[in-house]
């Protein structure tokens, strides 16, 4: 049977949005370029882009709904169902996943009882892989509501979750303070972020992304020398730790010996930033 037509929002709902969507608009010489900002707004009413707010958006256009239907199947980033009030993607993509990030899907799946865009009973925590957060010097990553958690281990993200759902304070590692998602989505649609503290709060490259800077600007790097794997320096077998990884102070570490201690784990080697840039 042919679907019905969407319902509209409750008259103060919708004026409330006019109002957004007006100031929206008003900063594109073309309405239609507002398209992406307009879902974000819609999707911070009701946690995920319904039919009621492809319907608003494109009346507030101009548009088909087609048109807007369109966009909202191609980005990922607009949920087209109800999903959980913090988004865990953990990064899958080849360092990530290289440096354990499948181990820690898997093991997230696992704990949460939930796959891939399912979201836990309470309505808490919406699990996915997602591709590349170009963090790779920070790998693996988890990102909650797109803010970043680095050099996780399943350990580490079983920590996070449960802290979630628990409702207990979490920080990620750098960037703004943790919000919801229908938040997030507000502060994507283009409107300030009045929490304190929120927009001074940053992150900066970590030290391998900086090695182009520093030799753009004429330092010379030390000399490094890496073993072939399962060898020390002296030409022997490498002693190996608990986790299966080289020994601290045997070797190179390579990503072939994923997961590595991480900042979570290991305190006496802390993960961020040395410097930034400019400094």
């Amino acid at each position: 049977m042919p679907e019905l037509p969407a319902p509209d929002y409750p008259a103060d709902v919708r004026a409330r949005l006019e109002t957004d969507a007006r100031e929206v608009i008003a900063r594109y010489p073309d309405s239609r370029s507002a398209l992406l900002p307009l879902l974000h707004l819609v999707q911070a009413e009701e946690g995920h882009v319904t039919r009621t707010g492809m319907r608003f958006c494109a009346e507030v256009l101009g548009l088909t709904t087609a048109e807007v239907t369109a966009v909202v199947t191609f980005y990922t980033m607009y949920r087209r169902k109800p999903s959980g009030d913090y988004q865990v993607g953990v990064c899958t993509n080849t360092l990530c996943a290289v440096m354990g990030g499948d181990a820690i899907y898997e093991e997230l799946k696992q704990h949460l009882g939930v796959g891939d865009q399912e979201t836990t009973p309470d309505g808490k925590v919406t699990l996915e892989h997602i591709e590349c957060n170009a963090a790779c010097d920070f790998a693996p990553v988890v990102m909650v509501n797109w803010e970043f958690f680095d050099n996780q281990t399943p350990q580490s993200a079983k920590r996070l979750v449960d802290d979630l759902r628990a409702g207990l304070p979490v920080a990620p590692t750098r960037g703004a303070p943790l919000c919801s998602f229908k938040e997030t989505s507000r502060i994507l649609a283009g409107f300030p972020d009045t929490r304190p503290g929120a927009v001074e709060a940053t992150g900066g490259a970590g030290p391998a992304s900086l090695i182009g800077l520093r030799l753009a600007k004429g330092e010379a790097l030390p000399a490094r020398v890496v073993h072939p794997r399962g060898e020390s320096s002296e030409g022997g077998a490498r002693d190996q730790a608990p986790h299966g990884g080289p020994q601290p102070g045997s070797g190179h570490l390579s990503s072939h010996d994923a997961p590595q201690q991480t900042s979570a784990s290991d305190p006496k080697h802390p993960a961020g930033p040395v410097s930034e840039e400019g400094e």
